[in-house]
């Protein structure tokens, strides 16, 4: 139950790991529990988290509330910047 965040363990990409390493940051220090969910641990999570993100090609970090999807990264930042992450984590 909660928030879920579909990352990933194994990456060649900086970015993603950057991604997810300020996704992580920034819940923590809001106080927000969430969950991690690891993608690498086989392809069938990697295609639930696709299929429930609506997106076949999604990328980690993809953020959830329970199975409610929220966002990606992008739209994660600009959440924070519009001090509106409770919001985006359909929270509030």
């Amino acid at each position: 139950m909660g928030i879920k965040v579909y990352s990933t363990t194994v990456t060649a990409s900086r970015e993603v790991k950057s991604q997810q390493a300020e996704v992580m940051r920034i819940l923590e220090s809001k106080s927000i529990q969430f969950e991690l969910i690891d993608i690498s641990v086989g392809g069938d999570v990697r295609e639930e988290m696709r299929s429930k993100a609506g997106n076949p090609t999604a990328l980690p970090p993809q953020i959830f509330n329970d199975d409610q999807y929220c966002g990606d990264y992008a739209m994660f930042l600009v959440a924070v910047e519009t001090d509106r992450v409770e919001q985006f984590l359909k929270m509030a």
